[in-house]
This record gives structure tokens, C-alpha cells and sequence, in this order.
């Protein structure tokens, strides 16, 4: 089993902003999408639409987590990921499972949703702002 897609629903400036940091910052790409009669992006990784974002009036107060807390990807390329991040001044923090060789990255998406990028065998090699 792994995970298929996630789906963000939110008011139609915030998709945008949505849109904006999975495709700049975690380097997804706008992709095809079913007409379902509603607004909405499909972003890929690669061949897979793997977030799905859909249109829809806000059910969230702004800056609180609803009921996905967050969602972690598994990518590569540590540090072009730190350098778009200090490049666009999105906080974020680091940690290091040496059992795993695994170096984490956790930030928040604008809509506050919870991001976790997972490294194998990535350690960090510079200093990046936090």
C-alpha cells in the first residue's frame, strides 16, 4: 500500500497559493484533470497526480489544521529543497533518523497542512536559514 493522492479543498485564492508551493517550492507540476464540474488542479510527480486540489468555500478558520495533519513525501535533492525554501522565506525545520539515514524536513503549506519531505541517505551538508 502507499498513498495515492491527497486532496486540499479551499477558497479560490488560497488554491492559488496552494498551487504555487507544491509547484515552486516541492517541485510538482500542473498536470491533466477531469472536468468533475468544479474548479480544481491535479499536481504530479512525474507520470502520478499526486495532490489534488478542489475548490471550495472556506470550513477552516485561516491558520488552524483541519483534519489532515500533514502529509510526507519521500524525494530527492536535499538541498535544492533548502534553497527554494530560504529563497522564498517559508520556515522550516530539520531532523536527522540516523537508524533510517534519513533526513526530514517539516514546514506547512499556506492552507497550514502539515509537510514532511523525507531524505534516504541525504544528510545535510550546509547551513540553511530555519
Amino acid at each position: 500500500m502507499h498513498i495515492d493522492h491527497i486532496n486540499i479543498k479551499a477558497p479560490a485564492e488560497l488554491l492559488q497559493r496552494e498551487k504555487r508551493f507544491f509547484c515552486e517550492i516541492l517541485g510538482l507540476r500542473e498536470g491533466p484533470r477531469p472536468n468533475f464540474g468544479s474548479k480544481g488542479y491535479w499536481l504530479y510527480a512525474g507520470e502520478q497526480p499526486i495532490v489534488h486540489l478542489s475548490e471550495r468555500p472556506l470550513a477552516v478558520p485561516e491558520g488552524q489544521r483541519g483534519h489532515l495533519d500533514h502529509v510526507a513525501f519521500r524525494s530527492r535533492g536535499l538541498e535544492e529543497l533548502l534553497e527554494r525554501l530560504d529563497a522564498a522565506g517559508i520556515e522550516y525545520s530539520t531532523a536527522y533518523l540516523a537508524d533510517l539515514r534519513m533526513t526530514q524536513v517539516f514546514l506547512q503549506s499556506p492552507s497550514a497542512t502539515g509537510i514532511e519531505v523525507n531524505f534516504i541517505d541525504e544528510p545535510l551538508r550546509t547551513e540553511h536559514r530555519r
